[in-house]
């Protein structure tokens, strides 16, 4: 049973005024009384740089704070955690706008409620050396792909509108190699890399690449990491989500003002990563994970730009029907004033 507004209210005030009185640099002491509640939240891929907010908000106590036992979970592969979300498996789900709106069409009850990085991270990449110094030198080349199937729907637009069709190139569904196949001669390029993961690599191993996410190659802008609820038990939810996000905020911020200590709570989180390109993943990532205008509050999705994202989608017959962008996202749970 939700509390009422007033109360979600006072309690989100003195929740933030919890939070200005600690500073970004001290554990702070718990406002919320009694155990916290079990809060668990599927990850869209194996810990990495994205989740610096995420890792910093749990090391700091700051969903503790806030009366949440935040508890991550590793997906077995990136398509499962929306499901997740959509089967009530889990509170929330870090997810991609994409997936949202295919769940939706397909009749799963799920809704984004905050967005993590609010433009494409998805690239398309090449290295000096390839032959390529554009788009139109594609023609001939070899391109990886990790075989998801909008993302043919990306290539296929980027290559028509320079004049070249899916025919004038070769493509490669390496799953998850996109790294190894690039860097093995077995691509020329690749499609699906992220700027602020292969792209960060690929420039500490040497290789010189031309990195350009797919927003600035044709692609309607899109929100590439959203945190996604389940619709149906979301009003249930309210409190716990509006608490979620606002110290997820906390916990971004506290990332972006000490990128060394946000690059430790992720390498304890994930164990196994390879610490100077985890540095240099989370320096590139941390920028992204504030909104770009301070008239914005934290986690804002622009419904305007769903709207243009979807209608690509309808285009490419991706989707069956346009949906409204209320069914698909929602902004009220966000710290600060929402704009109009």
């Amino acid at each position: 049973m939700t509390k009422p507004r007033t109360k979600l209210l006072a309690t989100a005030l003195m929740f933030a005024a919890a939070s200005l009185a600690t500073g970004c640099g001290e554990k702070s002491e718990d406002v919320t009384p009694g155990n916290p509640q079990p809060f668990d939240v599927a990850l869209d891929f194996y810990v990495n740089a994205d989740h610096a907010g995420l890792y910093t908000a749990i090391d700091r106590g700051y969903f503790r704070d806030a009366g949440l036992d935040v508890r991550p979970r590793v997906p077995s592969d990136p398509s499962a955690p929306i499901k997740e979300v959509a089967a009530g498996r889990v509170d929330l789900a870090i997810s991609y706008e994409p997936e949202v709106l295919l769940a939706r069409d397909q009749g799963l009850p799920v809704k984004a409620v905050a967005a993590l990085v609010d433009t494409p991270l998805t690239s398309l990449i090449w290295l000096q050396g390839s032959g390529i110094e554009n788009v139109k030198g594609l023609r001939g080349k070899t391109i990886a792909t990790a075989g998801i199937p909008y993302q043919e729907d990306y290539l296929s637009t980027i290559l028509e509108r320079t004049g070249l069709s899916p025919d004038d190139v070769e493509v490669v569904n390496v799953q998850q190699g996109l790294l190894p196949a690039i860097l093995s001669g077995r691509a020329d390029a690749m499609l699906g890399g992220f700027l602020n993961v292969e792209g960060v690599d690929l420039r500490l191993r040497g290789k010189q690449p031309t990195v350009i996410p797919v927003d600035r190659l044709g692609i309607p802008t899109y929100d590439e990491l959203v945190l996604v609820a389940n619709s149906d038990s979301l009003d249930d939810e309210e409190q716990n989500v509006r608490l979620f996000i606002a110290a997820l905020e906390r916990g971004t911020k506290a990332a972006v003002a000490n990128p060394e200590a946000a690059t430790e709570s992720v390498l304890d989180a994930g164990k196994g990563l390879n610490p100077k390109f985890t540095a240099a993943e989370v320096r590139k990532t941390l920028p992204l994970l504030l909104p770009k205008g301070s008239e914005r509050p934290y986690g804002y999705m622009d419904p305007a730009a769903w709207q243009r994202f979807a209608q690509f989608f309808a285009d490419h017959g991706l989707i069956d029907a346009l949906p409204s962008t209320g069914d698909v996202l929602t902004n009220e749970f966000l710290p600060g004033q929402i704009p109009d």
